[in-house]
């Protein structure tokens, strides 16, 4: 079975490089310096995390269910929102 899409959250500050976190998956963040290169290290940060988890995984929500959390719409006012599938072969496409 594959492996859900998460939402991911990607910042940009405008002294650094692009950051993505995950609602649904707390403590698992991805940095880079373009947003093309956040996607595909997001992509690789979620299956890294995935691979070696232990216990029940997260579920993700969908976009529909995190757009009615408050903690979601704050972090989400300035940020691009993504759907991040998690796959190690991705972040080796983007090189």
């Amino acid at each position: 079975m594959r492996d859900p899409h998460y939402i991911g959250l990607i910042h940009k500050d405008p002294d650094s490089g692009y950051g993505v976190s995950f609602p649904d998956m707390p403590g698992i963040t991805a940095v880079a310096d373009s947003l093309d290169e956040a996607i595909a290290q997001g992509a690789a940060v979620l299956a890294f995390a995935l691979e070696d988890w232990t216990g029940q995984r997260p579920i993700p929500r969908s976009l529909e269910q995190l757009r009615l959390d408050p903690d979601f719409q704050e972090a989400a006012s300035d940020a691009v929102v993504a759907a991040i599938l998690p796959s190690p072969d991705y972040y080796q496409a983007a090189e």
